[in-house]
Protein backbone atom coordinates (compact mmCIF):
# COMPACT_ATOMS: atom_id res chain seq x y z
CA UNK A 1 0.00 0.00 0.00
CA UNK A 2 1.10 3.66 -0.97
CA UNK A 3 2.74 5.49 1.81
CA UNK A 4 0.71 8.53 1.83
CA UNK A 5 -2.34 5.91 2.50
CA UNK A 6 -1.03 4.74 5.57
CA UNK A 7 -0.50 8.08 6.47
CA UNK A 8 -4.09 8.92 5.88
CA UNK A 9 -5.20 6.38 8.31
CA UNK A 10 -3.25 7.70 11.24
CA UNK A 11 -4.49 9.35 14.10
CA UNK A 12 -3.53 13.54 13.94
CA UNK A 13 -0.76 13.85 16.11
CA UNK A 14 -0.41 17.07 17.98
CA UNK A 15 0.55 19.45 15.53
CA UNK A 16 2.74 22.03 18.08
CA UNK A 17 4.14 22.12 21.33
CA UNK A 18 4.39 25.60 23.91
CA UNK A 19 5.96 28.13 21.77
CA UNK A 20 8.75 30.30 23.79
CA UNK A 21 10.02 32.17 20.94
CA UNK A 22 8.94 33.23 17.63
CA UNK A 23 10.46 29.84 15.79
CA UNK A 24 11.82 26.69 16.98
CA UNK A 25 15.46 26.17 16.52
CA UNK A 26 14.80 22.78 15.55
CA UNK A 27 13.75 22.08 12.01
CA UNK A 28 12.64 18.59 10.72
CA UNK A 29 11.94 17.39 7.37
CA UNK A 30 8.49 18.21 6.04
CA UNK A 31 5.99 15.76 7.33
CA UNK A 32 2.57 15.41 5.52
CA UNK A 33 -0.41 15.92 7.98
CA UNK A 34 -2.74 12.95 8.61
CA UNK A 35 -6.33 12.94 8.67
CA UNK A 36 -8.17 13.36 12.17
CA UNK A 37 -9.97 9.66 11.41
CA UNK A 38 -9.94 6.58 9.06
CA UNK A 39 -11.08 7.05 5.73
CA UNK A 40 -12.67 3.94 5.35
CA UNK A 41 -12.30 1.47 2.45
CA UNK A 42 -14.70 2.96 -0.24
CA UNK A 43 -16.74 0.52 -2.60
CA UNK A 44 -15.67 2.03 -5.74
CA UNK A 45 -11.94 1.22 -6.35
CA UNK A 46 -11.88 4.78 -8.33
CA UNK A 47 -13.07 6.84 -5.48
CA UNK A 48 -10.46 4.83 -3.60
CA UNK A 49 -8.21 5.88 -5.81
CA UNK A 50 -9.03 9.28 -5.36
CA UNK A 51 -8.42 9.53 -1.91
CA UNK A 52 -4.97 7.90 -2.09
CA UNK A 53 -3.97 10.68 -5.05
CA UNK A 54 -5.33 13.35 -3.60
CA UNK A 55 -2.07 15.29 -2.04
CA UNK A 56 -1.49 16.21 1.87
CA UNK A 57 0.27 19.10 2.58
CA UNK A 58 3.82 19.28 4.64
CA UNK A 59 5.42 21.40 6.47
CA UNK A 60 8.66 21.85 8.44
CA UNK A 61 8.43 21.91 12.24
CA UNK A 62 8.81 25.32 12.45
CA UNK A 63 6.35 27.46 14.82
CA UNK A 64 5.42 31.02 14.40
CA UNK A 65 4.31 32.41 17.72
CA UNK A 66 1.53 34.91 16.44
CA UNK A 67 2.04 36.71 19.30
CA UNK A 68 5.92 37.37 18.62
CA UNK A 69 4.04 39.56 16.16
CA UNK A 70 1.97 41.72 18.19
CA UNK A 71 -0.89 39.76 18.00
CA UNK A 72 -3.10 40.05 21.11
CA UNK A 73 -6.06 37.61 21.94
CA UNK A 74 -7.94 40.33 23.86
CA UNK A 75 -11.13 40.96 21.75
CA UNK A 76 -10.22 44.36 21.08
CA UNK A 77 -6.99 44.66 19.38
CA UNK A 78 -7.11 44.89 15.72
CA UNK A 79 -4.72 41.74 14.78
CA UNK A 80 -4.87 42.07 10.80
CA UNK A 81 -1.37 43.41 10.39
CA UNK A 82 -0.04 40.97 12.81
CA UNK A 83 -1.20 38.12 11.52
CA UNK A 84 0.20 39.37 8.24
CA UNK A 85 3.23 39.47 9.60
CA UNK A 86 3.28 36.28 11.05
CA UNK A 87 2.48 34.87 7.73
CA UNK A 88 4.63 36.24 5.99
CA UNK A 89 7.81 35.28 7.89
CA UNK A 90 6.73 31.69 8.20
CA UNK A 91 6.68 31.87 4.31
CA UNK A 92 10.14 33.85 4.08
CA UNK A 93 11.69 31.23 6.02
CA UNK A 94 10.32 28.18 3.68
CA UNK A 95 7.02 27.60 5.91
CA UNK A 96 5.75 25.93 9.11
CA UNK A 97 3.49 26.02 11.29
CA UNK A 98 2.34 29.80 12.52
CA UNK A 99 0.77 29.08 16.17
CA UNK A 100 -2.57 31.84 17.47
CA UNK A 101 -2.71 31.14 21.48
CA UNK A 102 -5.65 30.98 23.37
CA UNK A 103 -7.54 33.91 23.55
CA UNK A 104 -10.04 36.28 21.45
CA UNK A 105 -8.64 37.63 18.14
CA UNK A 106 -10.60 40.26 16.29
CA UNK A 107 -9.00 40.61 12.95
CA UNK A 108 -10.13 41.67 9.39
CA UNK A 109 -9.28 39.17 6.41
CA UNK A 110 -6.45 36.36 6.75
CA UNK A 111 -4.56 35.49 3.65
CA UNK A 112 -2.37 32.42 3.29
CA UNK A 113 0.67 31.95 1.71
CA UNK A 114 2.45 28.78 0.52
CA UNK A 115 3.55 26.44 2.70
CA UNK A 116 2.03 28.07 5.74
CA UNK A 117 -0.11 26.39 8.00
CA UNK A 118 -2.10 28.48 9.88
CA UNK A 119 -2.89 26.79 13.26
CA UNK A 120 -5.69 27.93 16.02
CA UNK A 121 -4.80 26.57 19.57
CA UNK A 122 -7.80 24.88 21.17
CA UNK A 123 -10.01 27.73 23.00
CA UNK A 124 -8.99 30.40 20.18
CA UNK A 125 -11.82 32.82 18.99
CA UNK A 126 -11.46 34.82 15.59
CA UNK A 127 -13.93 37.06 15.26
CA UNK A 128 -13.95 39.02 11.69
CA UNK A 129 -13.79 42.58 11.99
CA UNK A 130 -16.82 44.85 10.52
CA UNK A 131 -14.50 47.12 9.15
CA UNK A 132 -15.00 46.54 5.58
CA UNK A 133 -11.23 48.28 5.11
CA UNK A 134 -9.85 45.62 6.52
CA UNK A 135 -11.06 43.17 3.91
CA UNK A 136 -8.93 43.97 0.19
CA UNK A 137 -10.64 44.15 -3.18
CA UNK A 138 -9.60 40.61 -4.17
CA UNK A 139 -10.38 37.76 -7.60
CA UNK A 140 -13.23 35.64 -6.66
CA UNK A 141 -16.42 34.28 -7.83
CA UNK A 142 -19.71 35.04 -7.11
CA UNK A 143 -22.27 32.13 -7.71
CA UNK A 144 -20.54 31.33 -10.40
CA UNK A 145 -19.37 34.26 -11.97
CA UNK A 146 -15.69 35.82 -11.69
CA UNK A 147 -15.13 39.75 -10.49
CA UNK A 148 -13.81 41.22 -7.64
CA UNK A 149 -14.95 41.52 -4.87
CA UNK A 150 -14.00 42.00 -0.68
CA UNK A 151 -11.81 39.68 0.27
CA UNK A 152 -13.06 36.03 2.12
CA UNK A 153 -12.74 36.01 5.86
CA UNK A 154 -9.94 33.81 4.78
CA UNK A 155 -8.37 33.83 1.65
CA UNK A 156 -5.35 32.65 -0.31
CA UNK A 157 -4.50 32.93 -4.18
CA UNK A 158 -2.24 30.85 -6.20
CA UNK A 159 -0.94 29.41 -3.14
CA UNK A 160 1.06 26.00 -2.81
CA UNK A 161 0.83 23.53 0.11
CA UNK A 162 -1.34 25.67 2.52
CA UNK A 163 -3.32 24.86 5.85
CA UNK A 164 -5.96 25.90 7.90
CA UNK A 165 -5.73 23.51 11.36
CA UNK A 166 -6.89 23.30 14.69
CA UNK A 167 -9.29 23.66 17.00
CA UNK A 168 -10.16 27.17 17.38
CA UNK A 169 -13.55 29.18 16.24
CA UNK A 170 -13.85 31.60 13.19
CA UNK A 171 -16.70 33.92 13.67
CA UNK A 172 -17.81 36.38 11.03
CA UNK A 173 -21.08 37.89 12.19
CA UNK A 174 -19.18 41.23 12.65
CA UNK A 175 -19.06 41.08 8.76
CA UNK A 176 -23.43 41.91 8.48
CA UNK A 177 -22.45 45.19 8.47
CA UNK A 178 -20.91 45.34 5.12
CA UNK A 179 -21.00 41.21 4.30
CA UNK A 180 -24.57 41.53 2.71
CA UNK A 181 -26.31 42.10 -0.58
CA UNK A 182 -26.83 39.14 -3.66
CA UNK A 183 -27.06 41.78 -6.74
CA UNK A 184 -25.87 39.14 -9.61
CA UNK A 185 -27.50 40.97 -11.92
CA UNK A 186 -25.14 43.41 -11.98
CA UNK A 187 -22.58 40.78 -12.89
CA UNK A 188 -24.69 39.38 -15.46
CA UNK A 189 -24.40 42.96 -16.91
CA UNK A 190 -20.71 43.27 -17.17
CA UNK A 191 -20.35 39.78 -18.48
CA UNK A 192 -22.74 40.43 -21.74
CA UNK A 193 -20.70 43.62 -21.92
CA UNK A 194 -17.72 41.75 -22.61
CA UNK A 195 -16.58 43.33 -19.34
CA UNK A 196 -13.10 41.09 -18.37
CA UNK A 197 -13.32 39.75 -15.21
CA UNK A 198 -10.83 42.14 -13.52
CA UNK A 199 -13.00 44.98 -14.60
CA UNK A 200 -15.96 43.55 -12.48
CA UNK A 201 -15.23 45.56 -9.25
CA UNK A 202 -18.17 45.44 -6.79
CA UNK A 203 -16.69 47.74 -3.91
CA UNK A 204 -17.66 51.28 -5.27
CA UNK A 205 -19.77 50.32 -7.51
CA UNK A 206 -22.94 50.88 -5.74
CA UNK A 207 -24.01 47.00 -5.79
CA UNK A 208 -23.82 44.91 -3.13
CA UNK A 209 -22.44 40.86 -2.97
CA UNK A 210 -21.59 39.06 -0.30
CA UNK A 211 -18.16 37.03 0.39
CA UNK A 212 -17.61 33.93 1.04
CA UNK A 213 -16.17 32.58 4.60
CA UNK A 214 -12.84 30.28 3.25
CA UNK A 215 -11.53 30.77 -0.28
CA UNK A 216 -8.59 29.30 -1.72
CA UNK A 217 -8.32 30.44 -5.26
CA UNK A 218 -6.10 28.60 -8.15
CA UNK A 219 -4.65 27.36 -5.13
CA UNK A 220 -2.87 23.63 -4.99
CA UNK A 221 -2.17 20.85 -2.36
CA UNK A 222 -4.91 22.46 0.81
CA UNK A 223 -5.97 21.52 4.07
CA UNK A 224 -8.70 22.61 5.88
CA UNK A 225 -9.07 20.56 9.24
CA UNK A 226 -10.39 20.78 12.36
CA UNK A 227 -11.91 24.50 13.08
CA UNK A 228 -15.28 25.64 13.67
CA UNK A 229 -16.99 27.94 11.62
CA UNK A 230 -20.25 30.45 12.78
CA UNK A 231 -22.28 32.30 12.21
CA UNK A 232 -21.53 32.53 8.16
CA UNK A 233 -23.32 35.09 5.55
CA UNK A 234 -22.62 33.04 2.66
CA UNK A 235 -21.36 30.03 1.44
CA UNK A 236 -18.90 28.63 4.20
CA UNK A 237 -15.95 26.88 2.29
CA UNK A 238 -15.31 27.36 -0.99
CA UNK A 239 -12.17 26.33 -2.97
CA UNK A 240 -12.13 27.29 -6.73
CA UNK A 241 -10.17 26.61 -9.35
CA UNK A 242 -8.30 24.03 -6.93
CA UNK A 243 -6.35 21.13 -7.10
CA UNK A 244 -5.63 18.48 -4.00
CA UNK A 245 -7.92 20.03 -1.85
CA UNK A 246 -8.70 18.25 1.69
CA UNK A 247 -11.78 19.02 4.24
CA UNK A 248 -11.16 17.11 7.37
CA UNK A 249 -12.88 17.53 10.58
CA UNK A 250 -14.51 20.65 10.14
CA UNK A 251 -17.77 21.76 11.76
CA UNK A 252 -19.74 24.50 9.97
CA UNK A 253 -22.96 26.31 11.12
CA UNK A 254 -26.60 25.25 10.72
CA UNK A 255 -28.08 28.70 12.22
CA UNK A 256 -30.91 30.16 9.83
CA UNK A 257 -29.99 33.76 10.28
CA UNK A 258 -28.50 33.79 7.11
CA UNK A 259 -29.49 32.42 3.95
CA UNK A 260 -27.52 30.36 1.17
CA UNK A 261 -24.91 29.22 4.21
CA UNK A 262 -23.78 26.53 1.88
CA UNK A 263 -21.65 24.20 3.97
CA UNK A 264 -18.94 23.68 1.19
CA UNK A 265 -18.87 24.62 -2.74
CA UNK A 266 -16.08 23.12 -4.44
CA UNK A 267 -16.32 24.84 -7.90
CA UNK A 268 -13.88 23.62 -10.93
CA UNK A 269 -11.73 21.73 -8.49
CA UNK A 270 -10.03 18.99 -9.29
CA UNK A 271 -8.78 15.90 -6.25
CA UNK A 272 -11.49 17.11 -3.61
CA UNK A 273 -11.67 14.77 -0.38
CA UNK A 274 -14.50 15.91 2.68
CA UNK A 275 -14.20 13.61 5.31
CA UNK A 276 -15.29 13.38 8.97
CA UNK A 277 -16.96 16.39 9.15
CA UNK A 278 -20.07 17.98 11.05
CA UNK A 279 -21.64 19.85 8.04
CA UNK A 280 -24.01 22.11 9.52
CA UNK A 281 -25.96 24.62 6.50
CA UNK A 282 -29.17 27.09 5.93
CA UNK A 283 -28.88 25.70 2.65
CA UNK A 284 -27.28 22.62 0.40
CA UNK A 285 -24.68 20.75 2.48
CA UNK A 286 -21.71 20.18 -0.50
CA UNK A 287 -22.90 22.19 -3.55
CA UNK A 288 -20.51 21.40 -6.09
CA UNK A 289 -20.31 23.75 -8.80
CA UNK A 290 -18.26 24.75 -11.80
CA UNK A 291 -19.25 28.31 -13.34
CA UNK A 292 -22.53 30.77 -14.39
CA UNK A 293 -23.56 30.65 -18.04
CA UNK A 294 -21.60 32.55 -20.36
CA UNK A 295 -19.02 33.32 -18.02
CA UNK A 296 -18.43 29.87 -17.02
CA UNK A 297 -18.04 28.78 -20.19
CA UNK A 298 -15.52 31.27 -20.86
CA UNK A 299 -13.46 29.68 -17.85
CA UNK A 300 -14.88 26.12 -18.51
CA UNK A 301 -12.99 23.99 -16.10
CA UNK A 302 -14.80 21.07 -14.53
CA UNK A 303 -15.67 20.41 -11.17
CA UNK A 304 -14.46 16.53 -11.00
CA UNK A 305 -13.06 13.23 -8.86
CA UNK A 306 -14.32 14.31 -5.53
CA UNK A 307 -15.25 12.08 -2.52
CA UNK A 308 -17.41 12.86 0.48
CA UNK A 309 -17.32 10.44 3.29
CA UNK A 310 -18.03 9.74 6.94
CA UNK A 311 -20.05 12.87 7.58
CA UNK A 312 -23.25 14.42 9.64
CA UNK A 313 -24.99 16.56 7.63
CA UNK A 314 -27.75 19.16 8.92
CA UNK A 315 -28.49 21.37 6.00
CA UNK A 316 -31.63 21.89 4.97
CA UNK A 317 -31.40 21.38 0.93
CA UNK A 318 -29.12 18.57 -0.79
CA UNK A 319 -26.51 16.33 0.61
CA UNK A 320 -24.66 16.47 -2.35
CA UNK A 321 -25.83 18.80 -4.67
CA UNK A 322 -24.69 19.48 -8.04
CA UNK A 323 -25.01 23.11 -9.32
CA UNK A 324 -27.38 25.07 -10.09
CA UNK A 325 -23.57 26.54 -11.19
CA UNK A 326 -22.47 23.73 -12.97
CA UNK A 327 -21.63 25.54 -16.86
CA UNK A 328 -18.24 23.78 -17.07
CA UNK A 329 -19.30 20.25 -15.54
CA UNK A 330 -19.16 17.80 -13.07
CA UNK A 331 -18.48 14.04 -12.88
CA UNK A 332 -16.71 11.47 -10.63
CA UNK A 333 -18.67 12.27 -7.66
CA UNK A 334 -18.93 9.85 -4.57
CA UNK A 335 -20.22 9.99 -1.16
CA UNK A 336 -20.61 7.12 1.14
CA UNK A 337 -21.41 6.97 4.76
CA UNK A 338 -23.61 10.20 5.08
CA UNK A 339 -26.20 10.42 7.70
CA UNK A 340 -28.66 13.41 6.94
CA UNK A 341 -30.30 15.25 10.17
CA UNK A 342 -33.12 17.55 10.47
CA UNK A 343 -35.10 17.61 7.37
CA UNK A 344 -33.11 17.90 4.13
CA UNK A 345 -34.72 17.95 0.95
CA UNK A 346 -32.65 15.74 -1.08
CA UNK A 347 -29.89 13.20 -0.83
CA UNK A 348 -29.17 14.21 -4.17
CA UNK A 349 -29.78 17.29 -5.60
CA UNK A 350 -28.76 17.78 -9.73
CA UNK A 351 -30.01 21.14 -11.21
CA UNK A 352 -29.53 22.71 -14.64
CA UNK A 353 -31.01 24.30 -17.38
CA UNK A 354 -30.84 25.17 -21.03
CA UNK A 355 -29.37 28.54 -20.22
CA UNK A 356 -26.59 26.83 -17.90
CA UNK A 357 -26.29 23.87 -19.53
CA UNK A 358 -22.74 21.94 -18.57
CA UNK A 359 -23.22 18.05 -16.91
CA UNK A 360 -23.16 15.98 -14.60
CA UNK A 361 -22.08 12.41 -14.92
CA UNK A 362 -21.33 9.64 -12.78
CA UNK A 363 -22.45 10.63 -9.47
CA UNK A 364 -22.70 7.87 -7.24
CA UNK A 365 -24.54 7.50 -3.42
CA UNK A 366 -24.07 4.88 -0.89
CA UNK A 367 -25.01 4.18 2.67
CA UNK A 368 -26.48 7.85 2.48
CA UNK A 369 -29.50 7.66 5.24
CA UNK A 370 -31.97 10.54 7.06
CA UNK A 371 -35.60 11.85 6.78
CA UNK A 372 -35.72 13.62 2.96
CA UNK A 373 -38.29 16.11 2.95
CA UNK A 374 -39.18 15.82 -1.02
CA UNK A 375 -37.55 13.28 -2.88
CA UNK A 376 -34.26 10.86 -2.01
CA UNK A 377 -32.97 11.71 -5.75
CA UNK A 378 -34.17 14.93 -7.65
CA UNK A 379 -33.05 15.95 -10.96
CA UNK A 380 -34.17 18.82 -13.03
CA UNK A 381 -33.09 19.99 -16.75
CA UNK A 382 -35.33 23.12 -16.18
CA UNK A 383 -34.28 24.91 -12.83
CA UNK A 384 -35.93 28.15 -12.45
CA UNK A 385 -37.39 28.02 -15.87
CA UNK A 386 -34.41 29.66 -17.42
CA UNK A 387 -33.61 28.48 -21.53
CA UNK A 388 -31.35 28.61 -23.83
CA UNK A 389 -29.11 27.06 -26.38
CA UNK A 390 -26.78 24.95 -24.29
CA UNK A 391 -28.66 21.79 -23.36
CA UNK A 392 -27.29 20.03 -20.20
CA UNK A 393 -25.80 16.56 -19.90
CA UNK A 394 -26.92 14.37 -17.03
CA UNK A 395 -26.05 10.58 -16.03
CA UNK A 396 -25.42 7.94 -15.00
CA UNK A 397 -26.48 8.04 -11.45
CA UNK A 398 -25.71 5.37 -8.83
CA UNK A 399 -27.36 4.86 -5.81
CA UNK A 400 -26.99 1.82 -3.42
CA UNK A 401 -27.31 0.61 -0.10
CA UNK A 402 -29.12 4.06 0.52
CA UNK A 403 -32.31 4.04 2.99
CA UNK A 404 -34.69 6.90 4.19
CA UNK A 405 -36.96 6.64 7.66
CA UNK A 406 -39.06 9.39 5.79
CA UNK A 407 -39.55 11.05 1.95
CA UNK A 408 -41.97 12.25 0.02
CA UNK A 409 -40.96 10.03 -2.37
CA UNK A 410 -37.63 8.19 -3.92
CA UNK A 411 -37.49 9.98 -7.27
CA UNK A 412 -38.37 12.94 -9.19
CA UNK A 413 -36.30 12.91 -12.00
CA UNK A 414 -36.83 14.70 -15.40
CA UNK A 415 -34.89 14.82 -18.58
CA UNK A 416 -35.12 16.47 -21.72
CA UNK A 417 -36.70 14.99 -24.78
CA UNK A 418 -33.97 16.06 -26.49
CA UNK A 419 -31.34 14.78 -23.91
CA UNK A 420 -32.50 11.91 -21.93
CA UNK A 421 -30.81 10.92 -18.42
CA UNK A 422 -28.18 8.48 -19.19
CA UNK A 423 -28.61 5.74 -16.52
CA UNK A 424 -30.18 5.86 -12.87
CA UNK A 425 -29.66 2.44 -11.09
CA UNK A 426 -30.43 1.98 -7.68
CA UNK A 427 -29.48 -1.14 -5.76
CA UNK A 428 -29.71 -2.86 -1.89
CA UNK A 429 -31.95 0.17 -1.13
CA UNK A 430 -34.80 0.50 1.59
CA UNK A 431 -37.10 3.96 1.53
CA UNK A 432 -39.80 4.88 3.70
CA UNK A 433 -41.65 7.04 1.43
CA UNK A 434 -45.20 8.79 1.87
CA UNK A 435 -45.74 7.90 -1.46
CA UNK A 436 -44.67 4.82 -3.58
CA UNK A 437 -45.37 6.81 -7.09
CA UNK A 438 -42.18 8.07 -8.50
CA UNK A 439 -41.52 10.82 -11.40
CA UNK A 440 -39.48 9.30 -13.96
CA UNK A 441 -39.53 11.04 -17.42
CA UNK A 442 -36.85 10.98 -20.01
CA UNK A 443 -34.81 8.58 -18.53
CA UNK A 444 -33.07 5.68 -19.91
CA UNK A 445 -31.44 2.54 -18.72
CA UNK A 446 -34.02 3.21 -15.18
CA UNK A 447 -32.77 0.17 -12.82
CA UNK A 448 -34.03 -1.70 -9.41
CA UNK A 449 -32.01 -4.43 -7.72
CA UNK A 450 -33.48 -5.74 -4.72
CA UNK A 451 -35.08 -2.07 -4.32
CA UNK A 452 -37.51 -1.74 -1.55
CA UNK A 453 -40.91 1.06 -0.41
CA UNK A 454 -42.27 0.60 2.38
CA UNK A 455 -41.19 -3.31 2.51
CA UNK A 456 -42.33 -3.76 -1.52
CA UNK A 457 -39.94 -4.03 -4.19
CA UNK A 458 -39.65 -0.92 -6.50
CA UNK A 459 -40.02 -1.70 -10.61
CA UNK A 460 -40.40 0.66 -13.63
Amino acid sequence: MDGRINRRLLMKASVVAAIATPVLARTALAAPVALSAAVPELPWPAANEIVQNTKLPSFPDKNFDATAYGAKGDNKTDNTEAFKKAIAACNAAGGGHVIVPKGTYVTGAIHLLSNVDFHLEDGVLIKFSGDASKFPTVLTRYEGIECMNRSPMVYAYQQTNIALTGKGTLDSAATGSWNKGSDRSYLESLVAKGTPPEKRVVPGSGKNMRSTFIEPYSCDTVLIQGVTLKNPKFWQIHPTLCKNVTVDDVHTDPSTASSNTDACDPESCDHIVIANSDLGAHDDNVAIKSGRDEDGRRVNVPCQNLVVVNCRMNGNWGAITCGSEQTGGIRNVYGYKLNCVGATKFALYVKSNTKRGGFSQNINLDSVSGVFERAFVYVTTTYNSQTGNNVPKFGPFFISNCSSTKASKVLDVSGLSQEHVKGLELKDSKFTVSSTTNTVKNVDGLKFTNVTANGKPMTK
